[in-house]
């Protein structure tokens, strides 16, 4: 056979990847299948989480959720340099001093570019679908912020439109922020 010679292709179908079967987590690693009820979460996983743990035991920024839950978007400022950081920081970026304090930060701004979410949400957002995220420029403030736009449909929002922060009380308690633009 020369090595021009080409041979024929299979027409054989490829293997399928082959799929393990659950195990009820018992030595014996006998296969089950979960009852129904019990194959999704009943909560968000840990890593897919949106909102992070906000405790003070669990982070160090829990000063930031406070104040948010009493109405006010912070962040931190250097003592040593004066850089203002977003977000919060609890090393300063610019000069690793850790001389960091707590200040608020403006509750208006303007967009600055936004995106809406038409498909692939973060879980527990899936039923919001659509909706918009967005930069916000802060009034009198050096920061861009990154966060979710309340308020009007996606497709009537305009680059430049002021919005507010809102503080945003989750059903198990903890707190964000999101934007919302006027009625």
């Amino acid at each position: 056979m020369s090595a021009s010679t080409k041979m024929p292709r299979s027409s054989a179908p490829k293997p399928r990847p082959r799929e393990l079967p659950q195990t009820d987590g018992r030595e014996s690693g006998k296969a089950t299948s979960p009852p129904e009820k019990t194959r999704r979460a009943a909560s968000t996983p840990f890593l897919l989480d949106f909102v992070p743990l906000q405790a003070p035991d669990q982070t160090r920024l829990a000063q930031f959720y406070e104040r948010l839950k009493e109405g006010h978007l912070s962040t931190t400022r250097c003592r040593n340099c004066g850089a203002i950081h977003w977000p919060p920081r609890v090393a300063c970026p610019d000069c690793h001093a850790e001389d960091l304090e707590w200040i608020d930060l403006p509750s208006t701004g303007r967009i600055y570019a936004f995106s809406a979410v038409l498909a692939g949400a973060p879980l527990g957002m899936e039923s919001e679908v659509p909706f918009a995220v967005g930069l916000v420029d802060l009034e009198g403030a050096p920061l861009r912020v990154f966060g979710r736009i309340d308020g009007r449909p996606w497709n009537e929002l305009k680059i430049g439109d002021t919005v507010r922060v809102e503080s945003l009380t989750l059903p198990d308690g903890r707190v964000f922020y999101r934007f919302h633009t006027p009625e």
